[in-house]
């Protein structure tokens, strides 16, 4: 569903919400791409999980992107670029073109060989603002290598900190 956002005077104001997508098949998690044209989404209706890309509003069709099913869509913030899990976890990248209204997207490739093993949530990993790094939530015992835990108090005020001194 969408929902229609107001500014009033005394802030914000909800319209009447529409269906987006409609089918049943058509999973939630549903992301909108940073410039708001597209709609990137997980549907089954092939029979199994896969990525699919279509307009926002206006004139196309749905196109698939994933190729041996994928779920969890997220945009790149700084490049064209839409990553996804595979079904066995990793994490996929997708580069894309726009041609007027048209969506061109190149085959999927591994961004890593790293598996994400996600904990039952509903979004296992983002991207970074900057684009090149990402945030996972994931089992630190099935990652390889992993000899120390570093433990952040007070974690909100070390990245304002670590911000405010990178600004300067």
């Amino acid at each position: 569903m969408v929902l229609p956002m107001e500014v009033t005077g005394s802030g914000w104001k909800a319209g009447t919400p529409t269906p987006v997508l409609s089918h049943v098949s058509q999973r939630p998690g549903a992301v909108f791409s940073s410039d708001g044209r597209w709609l990137a989404y997980t549907s089954n209706e092939s029979g199994r999980s896969e990525v699919f890309v279509r307009p926002f509003e206006g004139p196309g069709v749905p196109r698939q992107v994933s190729t041996s099913g994928g779920r969890v869509p997220t945009w790149s913030p700084r490049r064209n670029e839409l990553f996804y899990l595979s079904p066995d976890s990793h994490l996929m990248v997708v580069s894309y073109s726009v041609d007027a209204n048209t969506f061109r997207a190149n085959p999927p490739q591994k961004w890593s060989e790293q598996q994400i093993n996600d904990r039952p949530t509903t979004r296992p990993f983002d991207v970074h603002p900057d684009g090149d790094r990402f945030v996972v939530s994931g089992d630190v015992a099935n990652i390889p290598n992993v000899n120390k835990v570093v433990l952040v108090p007070n974690f909100v005020d070390e990245v304002r900190r670590r911000l405010a001194d990178a600004t300067r």
